[in-house]
């Protein structure tokens, strides 16, 4: 986007729970498309897990268009007894709670994948919250949970060298990348899809002029080959959208991953 627009782009990492610190810096930042937020499904998920956020996602901020999407998956350790995801269900169907799922943090986009899972499978499975990707793979490798339920990207290599074996992809088709593993769907849970994703956006009053320009530079960023090797890289299936669609997105995340808090019943924070 840089070479679009002729003037560099600095990228300003503003850590918090839930990107809540980036966010109210952009919601409240002067609408002249200069300041721009790296949204995610992170944001859709605060709504649902906070009782207040210092801003309205959908009315302070504006979604300009989406970059792409992080498929997950089903792993477990290449020594693990289980090969299929129909073998995981039925262990966790004929044992009730004795499976054990890894993920990062709770309310996370992994845990709430895990929640899902749980559901859907029809098992009473125990979830075991890490605080990084890395401690959710040495976890996997060292055996102290039967299963990890985490983004493509971290988990690539390890597949590729054979440490880890992926049973289903939660996307609605298969990997480029893994093109032997089933989609959940195609392993017996037909009703699970999960993707993390990610999107720009700025301040809602962001005139429509300069939304549209920053839509076409980001159109044309996604376009670069050079681009698309990095995103392919780290799993991403990237795909540019409309603002209007970008929108249409956050809403729909907003409502399903309310659901998936309130089903999974974690207290807000």
């Amino acid at each position: 986007m840089s070479k679009t627009f002729g003037q560099p782009i600095v990228v300003e990492n503003k850590p918090s729970a839930g990107s809540i610190v980036a966010s109210q810096a952009v919601a409240t930042s002067k609408p002249d498309g200069h300041t721009l937020l790296l949204i995610s499904n992170a944001n859709a998920v605060s709504v649902n897990l906070f009782k207040k956020l210092p801003y309205d996602v959908q009315k302070d901020l504006l979604p300009v268009s989406t970059l792409g999407y992080f498929d997950l998956g089903v792993f477990t350790s290449a020594k693990s007894r289980y090969s299929t995801l129909r073998q995981v269900i039925d262990a966790g169907r004929a044992s009730p709670g004795k499976l054990s799922i890894g993920t990062i943090a709770v309310g996370s986009t992994q845990h709430l994948a895990a929640k899902l899972f749980e559901a859907e499978a029809g098992i009473d499975a125990l979830i075991v919250p890490y605080k990084s990707s890395p401690a959710v793979l040495m976890g996997l490798l060292g055996g102290e949970i039967d299963l990890a339920v985490e983004i493509l990207g971290p988990m690539l290599g390890q597949t590729s060298s054979g440490a880890v074996r992926a049973l289903a992809i939660s996307a609605e088709t298969r990997h480029a990348t893994l093109p032997e593993v089933p989609t959940a769907a195609q392993a017996g849970l037909p009703n699970y899809r999960v993707a993390s994703w990610n999107a720009i956006a700025v301040p809602a009053a962001t005139p429509a002029p300069v939304v549209e320009r920053l839509n076409r530079a980001i159109r044309e960023a996604l376009a670069s080959p050079a681009v698309q090797a990095k995103l392919d890289k780290a799993g991403m299936r990237y795909q540019a959208s409309t603002p209007a669609e970008a929108q249409a997105l956050l809403g729909s995340e907003i409502k399903r991953w309310g659901e998936a808090i309130r089903r999974a019943k974690i207290e807000l924070e």
